[in-house]
């Protein structure tokens, strides 16, 4: 090798370490400036307002400012585009709600991003499970009352739910297909308790945080809880899977990041939000909502992902269910 070829090997080695460790010195000061947490939803949504109870709380202990950015559209599809293509340096996560992960890549035909690729999971926040509610015309007072009269009058009971594909809708889809009866989904663009209530549709599987004060306050009754336990603010409200047993799902929130986000600014990132949740005056705050604080590993995290997604996934193919 001539004096000219090892002289350029030698600055191409020497350029090459120093960027290594520009990067590493700007990995051991991250953060240095403001962090973007981009929200599937709306202003004052349940997945907006846990963001900013964690995004105050990382801001406090990472000593930056943590801005909230609203990208709703597309049941949490469009957020979460935005951040699957955002820079890869700890500045630009996502705050969504599971679904995005382990709903919608089966029932939209095509996504602009992968979600098991493009993005990792940094930390889970909270869930809640959702309760099955009925207006007070209806008879039935348990899912084995639900059950037992639509096998003998397929078709006679609805379910409102929060559109083809939300969990209000799958999981009853889930139920129906465990138990084999036939009801019929009325699917809404928005709420559907003033029609509950009112008698127009006999049941909707709301979640925990929205049904508790409607429960709580007579107007509704409840039926059946989908978390893993009875709920302790309903003690005499038995679970599914009591009658149907493996049916057990909630709704859980998370943020992820960028797939090549260095791996110690993700465990920091993890680290911080960990402590949030286990924070005593965060899990006050967020069982006070009637949810639970989920402070799980990154593995856990996505474990949990895999669950619910072969779930979902296999009442989507089962159940032939589309959106688009």
């Amino acid at each position: 090798m001539d004096f000219a070829r090892r002289h350029l090997v030698a600055a191409a080695a020497l350029a090459l370490t120093g960027a290594s460790g520009l990067a590493q010195a700007q990995q051991a000061d991250w953060p240095i400036r403001p962090i973007r947490i981009v929200v599937g939803f709306a202003a004052g949504t349940p997945p907006d307002v846990f963001a900013r109870m964690y995004g105050d709380y990382a801001a406090k202990k990472l000593g930056v400012a943590v801005v909230i950015d609203n990208k709703p559209g597309s049941a949490g599809n469009l957020a979460t585009d935005v951040v699957a293509k955002a820079p890869a340096d700890g500045y630009t996560v996502l705050y969504n709600v599971s679904t995005a992960f382990t709903i919608n890549p089966f029932i939209y035909g095509k996504l602009p991003f992968d979600p098991q690729k493009d993005l990792v999971p940094v930390a889970t926040t909270m869930r809640q499970g959702l309760v099955l509610i009925a207006g007070p015309q209806l008879k039935a007072n348990s899912v084995r009352d639900v059950v037992a009269e639509s096998r003998s009058k397929p078709d006679s009971l609805s379910h409102a739910s929060y559109g083809a594909g939300s969990p209000s809708h799958l999981i009853m889809e889930w139920l129906k297909d465990e138990t084999k009866i036939s009801m019929v989904h009325v699917p809404y663009r928005t709420t559907p308790i003033t029609e509950l209530i009112g008698g127009q549709v006999d049941m909707v599987l709301e979640p925990m945080a929205t049904a508790y004060p409607l429960i709580s306050g007579g107007r509704v009754k409840a039926l059946a809880y989908s978390g893993p336990q009875r709920h302790p603010a309903m003690p005499n409200v038995p679970t599914f899977a009591e009658t149907t047993p493996g049916l057990t799902m909630t709704s859980w929130h998370g943020i992820w990041a960028p797939a090549a986000t260095p791996a110690p600014i993700v465990e920091r990132l993890h680290a911080t939000l960990l402590a949030a949740s286990q924070d005593p005056e965060m899990q006050r705050r967020i069982k006070d909502l009637n949810c639970e604080p989920l402070g799980l590993s990154r593995p856990e995290m996505a474990e949990l992902v895999k669950r619910d997604a072969d779930i979902y996934g296999r009442i989507v193919k089962t159940r032939n269910i589309r959106v688009d």
